[in-house]
């Protein structure tokens, strides 16, 4: 198996599920940074590997992004960056995971989790790419939990304490947090389990104590983003 390992949580912990699944010597980490990446995950992604004991391969993508920006540059002229220059970093991470996987036969593992997922928080041929979609049906919040649990059974610090206690980000703008775009995982983790497992309406759900207007982002954006769903990796 071969699986981007960014520094993050999720990454970090489909990586141990790799591993137990497989065998350290049947899983390849890829560490893929861009201008925006931090040292720090750099680093904790390395630690995390050598934790785990499998291989790695750093495969930068900035000069890539940089020749594709340059390529739409005139097409794009007098447009302002958005989401469409950060989703062209995880397209690239995607095409470098699924080039590997071609030419070395591993299959894809993808990382995203089940919060990000509900709510269409990843990137279409970018961080969906891959042929297991792991964690796909666990909750962010049950990711850091698991984190805690993976360390604890293996009796020593596999996962970096640092991707633990950092907040959670894409990465793909500078100083980016998840937090930016989404609720806070404790509530939106709630809200999507009243939703999606208990099949309560946006009136049910806000009985419950939420926002109406936080309930009703979240409602929209799992029903708009189902086109992705049906898209991604199984689970």
């Amino acid at each position: 198996a071969v699986l981007g390992l960014s520094g993050g949580i999720d990454s970090a912990v489909t990586a141990c599920l790799a591993v137990a699944a497989l065998g350290r010597e049947n899983v390849t980490g890829v560490m893929m940074p861009s201008p925006i990446s931090s040292s720090h995950s750099l680093e904790d992604a390395q630690e995390l590997a050598e934790d785990l004991g499998i291989a790695t391969l750093h495969i930068p993508i900035g000069g890539a992004l940089h020749a594709f920006q340059a390529q739409m540059q005139p097409t794009f002229a007098g447009r302002a960056e958005d989401t469409t220059e950060e989703n062209m970093q995880a397209r690239l991470r995607g095409l470098t995971l699924m080039s590997l996987s071609n030419k070395f036969g591993h299959i894809l593992l993808t990382t995203g989790n089940k919060s990000e997922l509900a709510v269409g928080y990843c990137t279409l041929y970018g961080d969906m790419c891959g042929g297991l979609a792991v964690i796909s049906d666990v909750p962010k919040t049950l990711v850091y939990r698991l984190a805690a649990f993976l360390n604890l059974e293996a009796g020593r610090t596999v996962i970096p304490q640092r991707t633990i206690d950092k907040p959670p980000s894409a990465e793909l703008r500078l100083d980016q947090t998840d937090q930016d775009s989404l609720p806070p995982y404790d509530i939106l983790d709630e809200i999507l389990r009243l939703y999606i497992e208990e099949n309560l309406n946006h009136t049910a759900i806000a009985a419950h104590g939420f926002d109406k207007e936080v309930v009703q982002w979240v409602i929209n954006r799992v029903d708009s983003n189902e086109y992705k769903r049906e898209q991604a990796a199984p689970g």
